[in-house]
């Protein structure tokens, strides 16, 4: 199967997955919100450009924000951490590393510590400026820290379940272009 291919059907089963199951569970607490659909712009290729990977992360969170009828929430996040992603993994490997071996990122490319890096940086980033759009109309500071805190948990742990139930056999590329 096509990278292309591959990826449009993981844009859609993120997006389904979001808005038909998780946004469906009853909340847990009032600082619970569990996050999935961001891992697909985690999981787009080395390779693409900053202004293909901005387009898409504002695409994929404007589809999300159309479900969910929020007013941009999800497509500035998303847009942010598209736009952040390659200086996190330039900063996490090496030039001559993962990033020519493999197509994308993942804990066999890059190994378990700059993986969890890579996805915990991001996680954060994420809930802080999706919880800070929120926040600027609620109120309390506390609210705001506890959601960061609680939403990023379970979404790590949602990252974690997703990571070992659909394991992806990473193909090792060759020199051939």
């Amino acid at each position: 199967m096509s990278v292309l291919m591959k990826n449009i059907i993981r844009f859609i089963l993120f997006i389904l997955v979001q808005v038909f199951v998780l946004f469906k569970i009853p909340p847990l607490h009032r600082f619970i919100t569990p996050y999935l659909y961001y891992l697909y712009i985690l999981w787009l290729p080395f390779n693409m450009p900053r202004l293909s990977l901005t387009s898409v992360g504002f695409l994929f969170g404007l589809c999300l924000d159309y479900f969910t009828e929020t007013p941009g929430l999800h497509a500035a996040a998303c847009t942010l951490i598209a736009y952040v992603r390659p200086f996190v993994i330039n900063l996490l490997i090496s030039k001559e590393g993962a990033d020519k071996s493999y197509a994308s990122p993942s804990i066999r490319s890059m190994g378990w510590a700059p993986y969890a890096t890579y996805v915990l940086v991001l996680t954060v980033l994420h809930h802080i400026y999706l919880v800070f759009l929120e926040w600027m109309s609620f109120g309390s500071f506390m609210y705001f820290i506890g959601k960061i805190i609680a939403t990023t948990g379970i979404s790590l742990l949602l990252i974690l379940v997703t990571e070992l139930l659909f394991f992806r056999n990473e193909k090792f590329r060759t020199n051939t272009a």
